[in-house]
Formats: C-alpha cells, structure tokens, sequence
C-alpha cells in the first residue's frame, strides 16, 4: 500500500482516485473547488486537504490531473505546489493533457529534488477511466517508468514507456492528430451517406467488417447518427490538444495540414455553440 497525494478530481481523476482507493491506497485528495474533494471522501475514503502542498506532503506518489499548463504549473512549482513538498525518493506522475515543454520542465525540477517524474497523459476517455481501461503513454527515466507502473496498472489496461520524458506527451499529440483525422472523416462519410439515401443500419453492417473499421466506428456511428453529444471528450479540449499538436509540428518542421484543417472545422462547431459536446459533434458541421 502506497500513500497517494492525488491532485485534479474531474471527470478523469476522480474516477482514477477510486480505483486507487479501492485497491487499498491511502488517499489525501485536493481539488480546487473543495466540495468535490469533500464529496469524494465522502464515497470513497482518505482526507481532503487545503493545498496541492498539503497533498504531497509524506506521500509515496502524487498524481495530477488537471486542465492545462497553467493549472498543472500552479499545482506543481506554485507557492504551494506539490513538487516543493515532496520528499526525496517520491514519484511524481501527471495524467494532465499539457506541452511537453512543461512535461520536460518537470522532470528537471524533479531530478534537483531527488523526485522520479513521469508524463503519462491517457487515451480512453471518462468510460476507460470508470472501467479501469485507460491506455497511458509514459514518458520519463526507466527508473521513474519502473517505480510507477505497478499503480498505473489499477486503473490501466496498456501502459506504455514511450521514452524521455516529454515523450508521452508527444504521443498524446500525435493519438491526437490521428483522431482528428478519423473523426472527419467518419464525419464526411455519414453526411454522405445521408446525401446518398442510404440505410445507415445496413452501412454500418457492412463498414464494420471492412477496412473502414475502427473504435469510432463501432462506438460512435450510432451515437452520430442519432445526434447525441451530451458526453465524452468536448470539442474545447479536442481543440486544446490540436493546439499542442499543432505547436509541437512547427518545432519539429513537419507540416501536418489536415490535422489543421480539422481544427479549423472544430473552430466553426466551437463558433455554434458546440464547445462542450463531445468531439465526434464535428458532423454538425456538415448538418447546416
């Protein structure tokens, strides 16, 4: 049993967190509005503190979870960052979907302080964070990948030491530029199967066992075509990580036009109100 220091209960830490905690962690959660971190003691055990600090402190391992660069800079080298107070010996490992710029940067301030850092942003979605299915990408030392793979498996079904750290963050980037990709163009093939007449049940019966399969295909067809988006990964964060994407190709010098072009068309759902619906609501672009 390890004690946890866990930071960011959203829709992805805190399904994250109870796996932890039922797989007998001692847990000191924090959250930035404290009623959800009081609320999920409450179902689930451990303290509740006031601080990213107060949660690192003692900790074996802390994990974050956050929204963003800034957030996760905050909760890490702020005033009362998790990495200032933890000791020695102890893992830090981020979950949250930011550069790999800061992913690097981490892994330096954790070297000073004696602290095994690992980047391991998740591909699954909240499903896989409830079902304990998450794949993570994992960058960092072979020490720090070894020390933290043990817990990432409670809530993991494929963990992967991609490389340096940074390393999974780039992964995360190009998971990402990979779906965008398969996203439009599941996309512009319901709208034209619309255009075309033809039966959606009898299309999907036969796409499925084809070339043309894929998780969006066998996931998200019937919800596309009914409509329904009140779920998933939000456009906003889609774009978010294109963003990150899109940065990390000019530094590289590798051009990745359609991934651009699919932020762009991201960009006019964002514009009709769609920020907050899942990323396969990029058909109602081609709904008007």
């Amino acid at each position: 049993m390890a004690r946890i220091g866990f930071i960011g209960l959203g829709v992805m830490g805190a399904p994250i967190a109870a796996h932890l905690a039922r797989a007998g962690h001692d847990m000191t959660v924090h959250n930035r509005t404290a009623a959800r971190a009081e609320a999920w003691v409450a179902a689930h055990g451990g303290r509740a503190v006031g601080s990213p600090a107060a949660a690192a402190a003692d900790a074996d391992m802390v994990l974050t979870c956050v929204g963003d660069d800034d957030e996760l800079t905050d909760a890490t080298l702020g005033g009362q960052g998790a990495l200032r107070a933890m000791r020695a010996g102890a893992l830090l490992v981020d979950h949250s979907a930011v550069s790999a710029r800061l992913a690097r940067q981490l892994a330096v301030e954790g070297k000073e302080r004696g602290v095994l850092v690992v980047d391991a942003p998740m591909s699954g979605g909240q499903p896989a964070a409830e079902r304990g299915t998450l794949s993570l990408m994992c960058g960092g030392t072979k020490a720090a990948f070894a020390a933290a793979e043990p817990v990432l498996r409670c809530y993991a079904a494929r963990v992967v030491h991609i490389g340096r750290p940074g390393a999974g963050q780039q992964a995360k980037r190009i998971d990402r530029v990979a779906t965008a990709g398969i996203v439009a163009g599941l996309s512009e093939a319901i709208a034209l199967a619309r255009a075309s007449g033809l039966d959606l049940d009898r299309l999907f019966e036969a796409m499925s066992g084809g070339a043309a399969s894929s998780w969006f295909l066998e996931n998200r067809w019937a919800t596309m075509t009914a409509g329904r988006y009140d779920f998933g990964m939000a456009v906003d964060l889609m774009r978010k990580e294109l963003a990150l994407a899109l940065d990390e190709a000019r530094v590289a010098g590798t051009p990745i036009p359609v991934a651009a072009l699919v932020d762009q068309l991201y960009g006019e759902v964002q514009a009709r109100g769609g920020g907050q619906d899942d990323n396969t609501a990029l058909l109602r672009r081609y709904d008007r």
